[in-house]
């Protein structure tokens, strides 16, 4: 599916690649990726054997039908040794065999050695990431869905809220609402923080009740067809107080200034370096404690995406979040997340859910 812009960025040729899905705890996701198939299908112990005209498929029984739902060739094994005899035979007499290092583990990599003997095996995960960090517009279309269930959450979360729930109440509301409107599975685990809990940036949801005056922040994402969406809001329960209002329309301002800097050709890190700056040039000086965005995809965290710390530039097609904070400890935070294409002149926003006026909660 996507195999010529893998090849178009190896540094050293290759006659094929392999690609192994051993399932979990060590899913290659690349898998996925090369084959297209999203839609169903777990693919434990299954192999795409790659190279620019096609995809091949080696797997079970039990993945017959899934399998069969993609453009690629399908090879069916039984049992083990079935599995070894196919390998072989799909993979040839090629000599370069290009494997995804990043995630094959030892144990399986002596595996394929014994399988397909003495040859040239090289590392090409980095050639299949920067594939990934361009997506195609089949893939944001998918993402664009992902990032409609979130934000269709999102909005409702006011509707959600009660005096005395406690988090991983609003966490679980959350997480069956998305499923509901067509997700999968969760992103990532659904953060729910109340008061002072939103000051931390990657809290789990824990027994805190709610009660008037406390922040509400959610941080969450949907997935649909293996790709996510990552979405934040924070809300205050009952009336807001004006420390809670300078704070929520500092954050709204770096994150505007951040999407609006962000098209093809700009690098992430002057995008996160100018969203730093405006918060600094605040009474919250230091308050913003992580980079102003990541990659999202497959993976949630797919690539680096916006960061001081690293040289990434844009390019159309990627997909990042800008997600500005500002986090108090003993008082609290709000965080605000979008989904953004970056675009040839300038950007597409993925998600939706209302944020340009922080929503108080009677």
């Amino acid at each position: 599916m996507h195999q010529d812009r893998i090849f178009e960025n190896l540094k050293e040729e290759v006659d094929v690649i392999v690609i192994y899905n051993r399932g979990e705890p060590v899913v290659d996701l690349n898998f996925f990726y090369v084959t297209g198939l999203v839609a169903g299908g777990i693919f434990e112990g299954s192999y795409a054997i790659v190279t620019p005209e096609n995809v091949k498929v080696l797997t079970s029984l039990l993945e017959e039908t899934s399998a069969k739902k993609g453009k690629n060739e399908v090879y069916i094994f039984r049992t083990g040794k079935e599995r070894e005899e196919l390998l072989r035979k799909i993979v040839g007499d090629a000599k370069r065999i290009g494997l995804n290092f990043d995630t094959l583990t030892v144990r399986d990599f002596e595996k394929i050695k014994e399988v397909l003997g003495e040859r040239e095996y090289i590392n090409v995960s980095s050639a299949i990431m920067d594939a990934r960090k361009v997506k195609s517009e089949e893939e944001i279309n998918i993402m664009r869905e992902a990032a409609k269930i979130a934000s269709e959450v999102a909005d409702s979360i006011p509707d959600f809220l009660h005096e005395g729930m406690r988090e991983y109440e609003l966490a679980a509301k959350i997480v069956y609402e998305m499923l509901r409107r067509g997700a999968e599975d969760v992103a990532f685990t659904t953060i729910a923080a109340f008061g002072e809990n939103a000051a931390e940036p990657h809290y789990t949801a824990g027994a805190r009740k709610l009660k008037r005056g406390d922040f509400v922040l959610c941080d969450f994402g949907a997935r649909y067809h293996r790709y996510n969406s990552d979405i934040t809001r924070t809300f205050v329960f009952g009336r807001a107080s004006e420390m809670q209002k300078d704070i929520y329309y500092t954050v709204l301002e770096a994150q505007r200034m951040g999407i609006e800097l962000i098209k093809a050709g700009v690098n992430g890190k002057e995008v996160d370096a100018k969203v730093h700056e405006f918060i600094d040039s605040t009474k919250y000086r230091g308050r913003m404690t992580h980079s102003t965005g990541h990659g999202l995809g497959l993976a949630v965290h797919d690539h680096v995406g916006l960061s001081r710390m690293l040289d990434v530039p844009l390019k159309d097609g990627m997909v990042v979040t800008v997600e500005p904070g500002i986090y108090i400890p003993g008082f609290g935070g709000v965080r605000i997340e979008d989904d953004v294409v970056v675009r040839k002149d300038g950007h597409e926003v993925l998600t939706s859910a209302k944020k340009e006026e922080l929503i108080e909660v009677s």
